[in-house]
């Protein structure tokens, strides 16, 4: 066996976007909130649907939201104890980091359990939607612009500009339909333990369970002699 096999090019700087929500994390947050509400049939449903593409996802956001006015923001502290990170998750975000690379989350959920979060991977790039709260409750309703599909692809967009890292240098990982955009235009598009309609249309797939098994694909497009 040659032991000069080829290896991965970290040489390259590369801007890493990743989904939150059964990406990230094994939960989706806005079924966590909705066991204070008493609602979480209901919201894992409609969740189902929209993540497999059947339904709008801005539409399927009003809903979920609906059902959960009047639930205290002490919620939050509640949802935060209980999120769990995808195994590989940790490692693989600093494993991005030793090598100089941006990574940013962007997610559907929101920031109020995003923002936490990422602080606590290191992570200064992130958007995410906001709930809106009056009195210590929230009121069923989100404040600013929904973070759907589009938005995605565009804060990915945005981003690499800021950042100023080529499309071609992108990464884009997610399970959900309305992470096709983002997948479809960065440079390497993984879809990850993601629904079917995800999985056929992303360039990579990766089953999981752990997040860090990305890192072969991604430096598989890089390697050199």
């Amino acid at each position: 066996m040659n032991s000069t096999a080829a290896r991965p090019d970290v040489s390259t700087r590369r801007l890493v976007v990743m989904d939150v929500d059964s990406t990230l994390i094994t939960q989706e947050v806005i079924e966590l909130l909705a066991d204070h509400a008493g609602t979480r049939e209901l919201v894992t449903e409609v969740t189902e649907r929209a993540m497999r593409g059947e339904i709008d996802f801005g539409e399927s956001l009003r809903e979920r939201v609906a059902t959960l006015a009047g639930v205290p923001v002490s919620a939050f502290e509640d949802v935060l104890e209980r999120v769990t990170l995808t195994p590989g998750a940790r490692e693989l975000v600093a494993e991005f980091q030793g090598r100089g690379w941006t990574v940013a989350l962007v997610s559907g959920g929101f920031e109020e359990i995003v923002a936490p979060l990422a602080a606590s991977l290191g992570i200064t790039h992130f958007r995410a939607n906001r709930l809106e709260v009056v009195d210590g409750l929230l009121t069923g309703r989100t404040t600013g612009p929904v973070i759907d599909r589009a938005t995605k692809e565009v804060t990915l967009r945005e981003l690499a500009a800021s950042e100023g890292v080529d499309m071609a240098d992108t990464v884009a990982i997610g399970d959900g339909a309305n992470d096709l955009d983002m997948i479809g235009a960065a440079g390497i598009g993984i879809a990850f333990a993601a629904k079917p309609v995800v999985v056929a249309q992303a360039p990579f797939s990766v089953p999981g369970p752990r997040l860090d098994a990305v890192l072969e694909i991604i430096d598989a497009s890089g390697r050199t002699a």
